[in-house]
């Protein structure tokens, strides 16, 4: 089974507006979205939900009253200040490490789960979808992020899919080390400035780092073609294999206002041709070496 992850060094470079378009591209294929802070991949696709289930991380602690004796013993261990002096816990300070509920001697504090979003299972009109999101203010996206991936596996096995195409979130963090451990690939697109170049760089030796084959394209890339230019020498000079690039263009924010793909709004347009020729040559390197690009060195 291959995986292709679909990220970006920053927010903005046109990563999902990309990914859908390999939605609309590929045959027998598993989609999954991986940015649970801001997922946006569902605005295009879609989806009709099937199941959805809550996502639990972390605790929270909370004071029975009718158990508490009020010895202040928890107030005195708390290290965030979260218990007020009348026993009572603000969930916003209260950082889950259970120091309170371990030595209150009377066992009156609960530590329920937090729920900290959802994910879901649904369908859209190019197959199946697994995607999430995280509610406001909550931590753990990492967590989510894998488990999300996770589902996607067991759909794709289940229903014998051998692709799965994950629009992962940007940046270097913990979500984007959780989106792309084990990946088959990952597809950098790029933006033609000189932060673009700093943000490419950035993402792609974390991905070399974990030992991911790295793919790169330059969405924009007329808006500068030379520092699009000097982002191919930079790719190819790594050993990344660069795909190609994709011009500026408006059907891109015309087809996501009617929830279409590019290559459905457009599909004849210089727009939807540049996606298919960096999608067919996906396709080549991920059938490559039983499904896995080469690694650079």
């Amino acid at each position: 089974m291959n995986e292709l992850v679909v990220i970006s060094g920053k927010g903005g470079t046109g990563k999902t507006s990309l990914m859908a378009a390999f939605a609309s591209l590929a045959e027998n294929a598993v989609f999954c979205d991986a940015d649970v802070d801001a997922p946006d991949l569902h605005l295009i696709l879609d989806p009709s939900i099937k199941t959805r289930q809550p996502f639990q991380s972390g605790n929270t602690a909370e004071i029975r009253e009718d158990a508490c004796t009020g010895c202040g013993l928890c107030v005195d261990l708390c290290r965030w200040n979260a218990i007020s002096d009348d026993f009572h816990i603000d969930p916003l300070d209260c950082e889950g490490c259970g120091v309170c509920v371990w030595f209150c001697p009377e066992k009156a504090i609960d530590f329920p789960p937090n729920t900290c979003g959802e994910w879901f299972r649904s369908d859209t009109r190019f197959g199946p979808m697994v995607h999430a999101r995280l509610s406001p203010a909550e931590e753990n996206s990492g967590k989510l992020v894998s488990l999300v991936r996770q589902e996607a596996r067991n759909v794709a096995e289940s229903q014998q899919k051998p692709l799965i195409l994950t629009d992962g979130p940007p940046g270097i963090g913990c979500p984007v080390i959780a989106s792309m451990g084990g990946a088959s690939a990952a597809l950098i697109v790029a933006e033609p400035t000189v932060s673009g170049v700093h943000d490419l760089d950035r993402v792609a030796e974390l991905a070399v780092f974990f030992r991911v084959p790295v793919m790169v394209c330059v969405n924009k890339a007329d808006i500068n073609p030379d520092t699009t230019e000097a982002i191919r020498r930079t790719a190819e000079g790594k050993g990344h294999l660069f795909l190609g690039t994709i011009p500026f263009h408006r059907d891109f924010t015309r087809a996501m206002v009617q929830k279409k793909t590019i290559v459905e709004y457009a599909p004849d347009g210089e727009a939807a041709e540049s996606v298919r020729r960096i999608w067919d040559k996906v396709v080549e390197r991920l059938l490559q070496g039983n499904g896995r690009v080469a690694a650079a060195e």
